[in-house]
């Protein structure tokens, strides 16, 4: 018997059924990953520039972690054949926001637990916004004429520009003393 590497699932075969995830089209279970990722980058891009110029959003924080956790777990949901870069990314942001939901609601930023948490919930941004300009080359076909290997200068300028602006934004908000 031939059994897959450990960590590999075989897919079996769809003999004409349709494939349902959550009681859902794979389209439409797409459709909600998106939409909760797209929930978590705008919320994000809300939240962590209030917290790096020293005002606390907590609700809009909530949302952002929550729907990018969401995002992250539903990742994991769609049929996998194998291991592929886009699990690794899954696997690490889960990591990550498990170390920011952790600083956050088990320390309460307390002590070290604010820089954690300000890294951690930067780094989530960041991997959240890193496979929104993976997909949009792929799948926007202007986007993909630029760049339809994923490594032509057009995409590493996208790419190189979100690591600086993440990097900056995650700097400033270390050094920052929140107005809570």
């Amino acid at each position: 018997m031939h059994l897959p590497p450990a960590g590999i699932v075989q897919l079996k075969p769809n003999r004409g059924r349709r494939i349902m995830i959550l009681g859902l089209t794979i389209p439409q279970f797409t459709t909600l990953h998106v939409a909760l990722s797209l929930i978590g980058i705008v919320t994000g891009l809300i939240a962590l520039p209030a917290y790096a110029a020293g005002r606390w959003m907590p609700r809009m924080m909530a949302l952002f972690l929550v729907t990018t956790l969401a995002t992250t777990l539903t990742g994991f949901l769609f049929p996998i054949g194998n291991f592929t870069p886009a699990l690794g990314v899954g696997i690490i942001s889960t990591l990550v926001l498990a170390i920011a939901l952790v600083a956050l609601y088990g320390y309460g930023l307390n002590g070290r637990a604010r820089i954690i948490y300000t890294i951690t919930a930067t780094i989530s941004l960041y991997l959240n916004m890193f496979v929104l300009i993976v997909q949009a080359f792929l799948k926007v076909e202007t986007l993909n004429n630029l760049a339809p290997n994923g490594n032509e200068p057009p995409f590493v300028v996208a790419q190189t520009v979100l690591l600086v602006a993440a990097i900056c934004l995650g700097w400033k908000a270390t050094r920052r003393r929140l107005a809570v």
